[in-house]
């Protein structure tokens, strides 16, 4: 999927019960079947699990027609907010399309507010942005201006334009956006 099939001018929000949400616990990522994302995010908001599954409206061609669709940011993963308790953990197991937690030995391993909210706004922000491999290594930096404030990610730079990378550790998944003309700072 590359930029040209993305119409992020039109979409909606991405599912999540309050942007923002404010809750107790942490996020952690899940693992679904694939194309059950949607149905994975309904089932848990419906048990009170606070959820995040950023869409993307993409116009899928056939050979005799043009149709919008919204598919899943990250494919085969839904971001749940929840205490880390063992009957939450196996609340959120036991709904149908869910494999298991993301994380070392399937317990999972806790997403840090900043990188959903990063991925949040980088979505709501309606900007040019692409798929990034996921790095570890770079230096660390924060948007100090203009749309993006704020975000932390990491620096690099591609065909002579500085992109920003934002990560999300556990499901090993990045995004890029060109930051010409933002003010960053090292972190």
């Amino acid at each position: 999927m590359g930029i040209s099939s993305l119409n992020l001018g039109s979409e909606p929000a991405p599912q999540v019960s309050e942007p923002g949400a404010i809750g107790i616990g942490s996020w952690y990522g899940l693992q679904t079947r694939p194309r059950h994302e949607k149905i994975v995010s309904q089932r848990l908001e419906e048990r009170g699990v606070t959820t995040f599954l950023p869409l993307l409206t993409e116009t899928r061609r056939w050979s005799d027609r043009k149709k919008i669709v919204q598919v899943p940011l990250f494919s085969c993963y839904v971001f749940a907010k929840f205490a880390p308790e063992r009957s939450e953990r196996l609340r959120v197991l036991r709904v149908e399309g869910v494999f298991g937690f993301v994380g070392a030995g399937g317990e999972g391993a806790s997403i840090p507010d900043e990188q959903i909210d990063a991925v949040r706004n980088l979505i709501e922000a309606k900007l040019k942005w692409s798929s990034h491999p996921f790095l570890k290594i770079g230096q660390r930096v924060r948007i100090r201006s203009g749309a993006l404030n704020g975000i932390e990610g990491i620096l690099i730079a591609r065909n002579g334009d500085r992109t920003l990378v934002i990560s999300v550790d556990a499901i090993q998944r990045s995004l890029a956006v060109r930051v010409e003309g933002y003010e960053v700072e090292a972190v």
